[in-house]
């Protein structure tokens, strides 16, 4: 059994690392991935919750819903989600005390 020959033309010490056509690749679609997740975290583009006493006031779910169901003075649009956390998308009003 022969030792490895250190002195072979072929060797990774003397040739060293070459990025070809798939490294190339690869690092390109990494950086679209980087890039589209910086510009997709923005700010939040919903509707801002008006700053009036009602809204206020609203600490949950059912006190959105006593105005915006579909009976309601202000209902929501057709396509709105039904998620149980209003002030997950929305912004808390000014001055808001919901949560208190």
């Amino acid at each position: 059994m022969s030792a490895p020959d250190s002195g072979s033309e072929n060797s990774p010490e003397k040739n060293g690392w070459k990025p070809g056509k798939r490294d190339a690749f690869f690092l390109a679609f990494v950086a679209a991935v980087v890039i589209l997740l910086v510009l997709g975290t923005g700010e939040r583009t919903t509707k801002p919750t008006p700053s009036d006493a009602t809204h206020q006031q609203a600490a949950s779910r059912t006190a959105c819903m006593e105005c915006h169901n579909a009976e309601g003075v202000h209902p929501q649009p057709p396509r709105h989600t039904k998620a149980d956390q209003c002030f997950q998308c929305h912004l808390q009003p000014d001055g808001w005390v919901g949560a208190k």
